[in-house]
C-alpha cells in the first residue's frame, strides 16, 4: 500500500484532475491565440476602416483628427491602414474626438467549446 489514507488519496486525485483541467484549458487558450494571431491583421483592418469611415462622416481630415487626439497624422494613417494593433486609450481618444461611442464587448464562450476531443 502506498501509505495514503483514503482522504489524502482523494485530495491528490482532485489536485491531479485540477491540473489536467488546467492543462486542457491552457491548450484551448493556446489554440485560440494561434487562431487570433492568424486573423489579427483582419481585425486591425476592420478597426481602421471604422475609424476612417467615422472620420470621413464627420468631414475631418486625418490631420484634424490627429490634432484633436493629441497624436500625429501618420499615426492616424497607420491605424486606418490596420498596420498595428490600436491601443485602447487611443481608440477612446479617437471616439471622443469624433463624438462617437466606443463599444467593447467580452462574452464568455460556451464551455463545451473548451472541451475538444472528449
Amino acid at each position: 500500500m502506498s501509505g495514503m489514507t483514503g482522504e489524502s488519496h482523494s485530495q491528490a486525485h482532485r489536485q491531479r484532475l485540477t491540473a489536467q483541467t488546467l492543462e486542457r484549458m491552457r491548450e484551448g487558450i493556446r489554440k485560440r491565440a494561434e487562431a487570433v494571431g492568424r486573423d489579427h491583421e483582419q481585425r486591425f483592418s476592420d478597426v481602421g476602416r471604422m475609424v476612417a469611415h467615422n472620420r470621413l462622416a464627420r468631414g475631418m481630415s486625418q490631420q484634424e483628427l490627429a490634432v484633436l487626439c493629441g497624436t500625429t497624422q501618420s499615426a492616424i494613417a497607420r491605424l486606418e491602414r490596420g498596420g498595428r494593433p490600436p491601443k485602447l486609450d487611443t481608440l477612446m481618444r479617437i471616439a471622443d474626438a469624433l463624438d462617437a461611442e466606443l463599444l467593447l464587448e467580452m462574452r464568455l464562450r460556451d464551455r463545451s467549446d473548451d472541451i475538444e476531443g472528449e
